[in-house]
């Protein structure tokens, strides 16, 4: 497994060593120990999570607060996705500074992200299954998002704007202004 740093603090890009043979390939997306030697965090995921979407669909952006905050260790086991994530802590160094990334299938990287990340995706291929760790259980009281289309975040979600399929709770989130003045 390798790990490397991004430009937000504490988010992980995580590439797995994969095993191929004319069989197929093999490789373990999880394993406490070497996560822990890697990062130096002491994650305990509690629920796993998986989606599925078409192309165009974007999700998020998305998180928890309080102590229902989650850490999330994301991955696609098919298709494509551009993976967003918002560093939302007031007291950290990349506090609103954003970074995105490719997940594919195909790649088998996974992300690493901590509790306090607004977090999002948009699927890129015709389908993509989407799945995730997360260190907390949901609790609907405590979710809350940002716009997917906030214009001080300028995203760009590789998609084109008349292809995006967003739900409309999504449609509805806050701009991060608005959010952070409430």
């Amino acid at each position: 497994m390798t790990v490397k740093p991004t430009p937000l603090k504490d988010c992980f890009i995580i590439e797995p060593k994969v095993f191929k043979d004319e069989r197929g390939s093999f490789f373990e997306s999880f394993n406490y120990n070497t996560f822990k030697k890697h990062t130096g965090l002491d994650i305990d995921f509690v629920q796993d999570n998986q989606s599925i979407s078409q192309y165009g669909t974007i999700r998020g952006l998305h998180f928890q607060t309080g102590e229902f905050s989650q850490a999330k260790l994301i991955r696609v086991a098919q298709g494509k996705v551009l993976d967003v994530v918002v560093d939302m802590r007031p007291n950290s160094e990349t506090y609103l500074k954003q970074f995105s990334y490719i997940l594919t299938g195909e790649n088998n990287h996974q992300l690493f992200v901590p509790r306090g990340f607004a977090h999002g995706f948009a699927c890129l291929s015709s389908e993509a299954i989407f799945v995730y760790k997360c260190d907390n259980y949901y609790h609907k009281a405590s979710e809350s998002g940002i716009s997917y289309k906030d214009e001080a975040l300028a995203i760009d979600w590789h998609i084109p704007k008349k292809e995006q399929i967003v739900s409309d709770k999504d449609q509805n989130l806050p701009t991060l202004d608005s959010y952070l003045n409430s």
